[in-house]
C-alpha cells in the first residue's frame, strides 16, 4: 500500500455524486431519524473525524500507526479535567485547549518515532500509546480503570448570550456534522498543497525525498502532530456525546479499530476515512445483532464474523469500498462507450 496507486486521491464523478448525495442524507436525518440512531449516526461521524486523523498518517504519508488512540483519549481526559464538578465549562475553553492537548503529545513522542522506519516505526507508536494507557490505568488521582465520568456539556456562549445548546441530541448532531466537514474540507485541501505533496513523496519514496533537498523528518513530524490534534478533536468530541472516559479509549484495539475504518473505506482520499468509519460501525451493529440459531448465539461471536468481514474485502477489494466503486463506475463507462 505504499505506492502512488493504492491511494484514490481522485474519484469518479459519479461516485462524488453518491457522496454528495449521501451528505444531503446526513442533513436530513435528524428529521426521520430516533433519538437512539440519531445518537449512532454522530458516534459514526465522531470515528470519521479519527479516521480522517489517521488517514492523514496512514494513507498520505504511509505511516501505519498503533498507537493513535492515545491522543484520541488524551483529549478526552482533557475536557474531564477541564470540566468542573458543579457547572459547566466553556465550549471555547475546553475545545482548543483538548485539542492542543493531544496536538502536544503527538509533537513530543512524534519527536521520537518519525526517526524510525518500517515495523520499528509501527512498535514504537504501540510503545508509546501503551505507557499513556498504563499511565492513567494504574494512577487513580488521573481516574484509574474505572474512568471519569463528564457530569455537563460545555456551554456554547458569548456575552452571556448562548448559541447553541450541546445537551439537545440534534444540536449535538449538527455540531458534530460541521466539525466532520471542516476536517475533511481542511485535509482535502493540505492534500493538494505543496506541503500534501511532499507527505505523498514521502510515502512513495522518502529517500528521493531526501536527495532532492527535502527535510522529510520536518514533514513527517508536522503531520504526526497534526494527525494527533485531529484525534483530540475526535475524542473530546467522543467524550462530549458518551459524558465518560476510559483508558479503553487509549487501548490497542482502539487504534486497530481506525486502521480497519482507513482500509475499509480506502486510503488516500478522506471521503474514503469517513465511509469506513461508517462502514465499519453498522457492520459492528449488525454482527452484534445476529439472532440466536439453535444453541449458537451468532451475535456473541461477533468478532468472528467481523474477521470474515474484513479478510473478504480486504481479499476482493483491496482498495475498500471507495475503490470498489471506482473500480465499478470506470467499467460501467467502458461499456457505456
Amino acid at each position: 500500500m505504499s505506492t502512488a496507486k493504492a491511494n484514490l486521491e481522485i474519484l469518479p464523478r459519479s461516485v462524488q455524486v453518491a457522496l454528495g448525495l449521501a451528505l444531503v442524507a446526513l442533513a436530513a436525518f435528524p428529521f426521520a431519524g430516533t433519538d437512539f440512531y440519531i445518537q449512532m449516526v454522530t458516534r459514526m461521524m465522531i470515528l470519521a473525524i479519527f479516521a480522517m486523523s489517521l488517514d492523514l498518517l496512514q494513507g498520505v504519508t504511509g505511516l501505519v500507526s498503533l498507537g493513535h488512540a492515545a491522543y484520541f483519549g488524551l483529549a478526552g481526559y482533557a475536557l474531564a479535567f477541564l470540566m468542573p464538578q458543579n457547572e459547566a465549562a466553556s465550549l471555547w475553553l475546553t475545545l482548543p485547549v483538548a485539542v492542543l492537548a493531544s496536538g502536544l503529545a503527538a509533537l513530543v513522542i512524534g519527536f521520537f518515532v518519525v526517526r524510525t522506519h518500517g515495523i520499528y516505526f509501527i512498535m514504537v507508536t504501540m510503545a508509546f500509546a501503551q505507557m499513556v494507557f498504563y499511565l492513567f490505568f494504574d494512577n487513580k488521582a488521573l481516574g484509574g480503570s474505572d474512568g471519569l465520568y463528564i457530569n455537563f456539556k460545555p456551554t456554547a456562549t458569548v456575552m452571556g448570550l448562548t448559541l447553541f445548546d450541546l445537551d439537545n441530541k440534534n444540536t449535538l448532531y449538527y455540531f458534530t456534522l460541521g466539525a466532520m466537514l471542516l476536517v475533511y474540507a481542511f485535509l482535502r485541501r493540505l492534500l493538494w498543497s505543496p506541503f500534501g505533496r511532499a507527505l505523498a513523496g514521502i510515502r512513495v519514496n522518502e529517500h528521493r525525498m531526501r536527495a532532492m533537498g527535502f527535510g522529510t523528518f520536518g514533514y513527517k513530524l508536522t503531520a504526526f502532530t497534526l494527525a494527533g490534534a485531529l484525534a483530540g478533536l475526535a475524542g473530546y468530541l467522543w467524550g462530549v456525546q458518551t459524558g465518560y472516559i476510559n483508558p479503553e479509549l487509549m487501548g490497542f484495539h482502539m487504534s486497530a479499530h481506525a486502521i480497519m475504518m482507513v482500509i475499509l473505506g480506502g486510503m488516500g482520499n478522506f471521503a474514503g476515512a469517513i465511509v469506513g468509519a461508517f462502514t465499519f460501525e453498522y457492520v459492528l451493529h449488525v454482527f452484534k445483532d445476529l439472532p440466536q440459531l439453535g444453541s449458537v448465539n451468532l451475535g456473541k461471536h461477533w468478532q468472528l464474523w467481523m474477521g470474515s468481514f474484513i479478510v473478504l474485502l480486504v481479499v476482493f477489494a483491496p482498495r475498500g469500498v471507495l475503490g470498489l466503486a471506482q473500480y465499478l463506475s470506470l467499467r460501467k463507462e467502458k461499456q457505456d462507450e
